[in-house]
């Protein structure tokens, strides 16, 4: 298991300009990737110990840290950029 962060940049880099634009445009996309970073964060504090939990918890925000990645792909192709 990795204990690198997942941060958005790294995992979209081929969108690193759009994901600035649309933080900066876009007070829904803004609270997307706030919550991605809080949940990732958490995460990486979790898989390195130094807040260990239990699996549920943990299976529970890998969970949601997928779905708002899944949301913040789809925000990212070029069909929603007039959204």
């Amino acid at each position: 298991m990795s204990h690198t962060p997942h941060e958005l940049a790294e995992e979209f880099p081929y969108a690193k300009d759009r994901l600035h634009a649309l933080k900066t445009s876009s007070p829904h996309f803004a609270k997307l990737a706030d919550r991605y970073h809080e949940v990732n964060r958490t995460l990486h504090r979790m898989e390195t110990r130094v807040e260990p939990v239990g699996d549920v918890p943990e299976l529970a925000l890998r969970r949601e840290r997928m779905i708002l990645k899944d949301q913040i792909y789809a925000m990212l192709q070029p069909s929603s950029f007039t959204r």
